[in-house]
């Protein structure tokens, strides 16, 4: 359920990382049963880690301050829109709802918005601008997924 106030967090996160952090311009809140679990902050610049969006890093928090992998009844805030790599991640951890102030386009007039990788990972992966190719391993390997099934399905 839709609360102004996370998302006004979000926003004011993503405002006090641009001017008391010289960050990018993102926050991330993450709620549940109307409590706030964590938050999070765009990253890059200081961790040099291409992945340390707002709501991957609010979303890492939540994982760890819930002590699960999956974030079911819980909501996202979001100062901007999610990029690809934060949706997927949000799809992934089974969040409940996304809710955020600005959209990609609106992000596109100043840059901080990955346009372009929208447009691309819609297409095919032959059609793909990056080569992707699917190749197959060693016969001489035993199949990490079968490893794994035959560990997990184990009585």
């Amino acid at each position: 359920m839709f609360e102004q106030r996370y998302l006004d967090q979000a926003v004011q996160l993503a405002i006090d990382n641009v001017r008391d952090k010289g960050g990018r311009p993102f926050g991330s809140v993450i709620t549940k049963d109307a409590e706030v679990v964590s938050t999070g902050v765009n990253e890059l610049l200081e961790t040099g880690d291409p992945t340390a969006h707002a709501e991957m890093q609010a979303i890492r928090a939540a994982a760890q301050a819930l002590g699960s992998l999956r974030l079911e009844g819980c909501t996202i805030y979001a100062s901007g829109e999610p990029c690809p790599m934060c949706l997927s991640a949000i799809y992934l951890a089974g969040a409940s709802e996304v809710f955020f102030a600005y959209s990609k386009t609106h992000g596109a007039k100043y840059g901080v918005a990955a346009l372009h990788v929208y447009a691309e990972i819609g297409k095919p992966v032959e059609r793909q601008m990056m080569p992707i190719a699917e190749k197959p391993a060693s016969a001489l390997l035993d199949s990490p997924y079968t490893l794994w099934q035959a560990r997990t399905s184990k009585p």
